[in-house]
């Protein structure tokens, strides 16, 4: 099982990432997605910025991964958005309900 974390842009409002998250849920690439409102703090093109984004962590299994990452990647309004994974353990009936 996986966790995919992205952002997203901290102006977006709650319903839009909200349909942002369920077209994930909708296309069966996840069996869940957690929304938390963050601050970040970056260097982009040589200046530091602190701006409000909206954290998204995303649990997948290992055959919905790639595709889960590409429809990421090909939606994604940063130049470069951060999408990182990590391979979790759990209970198997939690595992089994990720599986699908």
């Amino acid at each position: 099982m996986w966790i995919v974390q992205t952002t997203l842009p901290g102006e977006l409002n709650e319903a839009e990432v909200g349909m942002w998250c369920q077209s994930i849920i909708d296309s069966n690439l996840a069996a869940c997605v957690d929304i938390k409102r963050t601050n970040s703090v970056f260097r982009w093109e040589g200046e530091i910025q602190n701006t409000h984004e909206w954290e998204i962590q995303i649990r997948t299994s290992e055959s919905r991964k790639k595709e889960l990452i590409s429809k990421i990647k090909s939606e994604h309004s940063y130049d470069v958005p951060q999408i990182i994974w990590w391979s979790v353990e759990s209970t198997k009936e939690y595992y089994d309900w990720v599986q699908g």
